[in-house]
């Protein structure tokens, strides 16, 4: 028997039959108007999440403070909309980063080519992969070389993830410019209500880790994002809005 025919054999006894793996669920896609009418269309890893959306309108309303001429930074990014809309009113650099799976990565490069007609030119547009607690240097090599971090930072619904909040401190102190106005803006949703107390216990950390910590925003949703879930309804439908800044800014 010829080497050939041997390795047509071996790979007729190791392929997997027809269906054998589930097949990959289509990406979905929402349309998303801002309020100065420019319309995204942005690819969904899995939702458009209630603390992105929420958090995107806080930085609406307090563009010329946080946004117009910032360096922003967000983690955790999913399809991006909050860094999209900060390059569309007037950011001087966002980054824009995510766990570095490749997938999770195109899927922010793919929003943000498709949004690249309502960018300005002059906007500086960076995604990366970041795993929170890591090195933050590969974040922080997109500034201009006078900035000492980044003037806003943006969490949106990541504090579920609870073993890693340690991880998400760790990052914000490593890449929060050390500016008395410099701000790390963290919005969720108690999703799990029975959960909130271990969804809180990320401000204690960051006290702990020198930062101040201030509830900005209540914010009541129209409805459930996950209507099945247990736990108290209102409770669930409720975003959480807080700002963290250095207590000390002068170090």
């Amino acid at each position: 028997m010829s080497s050939q025919e041997e390795d047509l054999i071996d790979s007729a006894i190791f392929q997997e039959p027809a269906g054998y793996y589930p097949q990959p669920k289509p990406a979905t896609f929402e349309s998303r108007t801002l309020q100065t009418g420019e319309t995204l269309q942005l690819r969904l890893g899995h939702h458009l999440w209630n603390g992105a959306q929420v958090v995107t309108d806080y930085l609406y309303n307090r563009r010329e403070e946080l946004v117009r001429g910032k360096n922003v930074l967000e983690l955790g990014a999913g399809a991006g909309l909050p860094s999209i809309a900060a390059a569309i009113w007037g950011a001087k650099n966002v980054v824009v980063t995510d766990y570095p799976d490749e997938d999770l990565v195109e899927n922010m490069k793919i929003n943000v080519d498709a949004a690249k007609d309502v960018l300005p030119r002059s906007s500086n547009v960076v995604v990366q992969g970041h795993v929170w607690g890591a090195d933050a240097k590969p974040m922080l090599a997109n500034l201009p070389s006078q900035a000492c971090g980044f003037d806003t930072l943006v969490l949106a619904d990541l504090l579920f993830n609870h073993s890693q909040h340690a991880a998400l401190v760790s990052t914000i102190q490593a890449t929060l410019a050390r500016s008395p106005k410099a701000k790390a803006l963290v919005f969720f949703t108690p999703y799990t209500p029975s959960k909130f107390d271990k969804d809180m216990a990320f401000f204690n950390l960051a006290r702990e880790g020198g930062l101040e910590v201030t509830q900005i925003v209540k914010r009541m949703m129209d409805k459930l994002m996950f209507k099945d879930d247990r736990g108290e309804e209102l409770l669930r439908r409720t975003v959480f809005g807080y700002e963290l800044k250095w207590i000390n800014s002068d170090r």
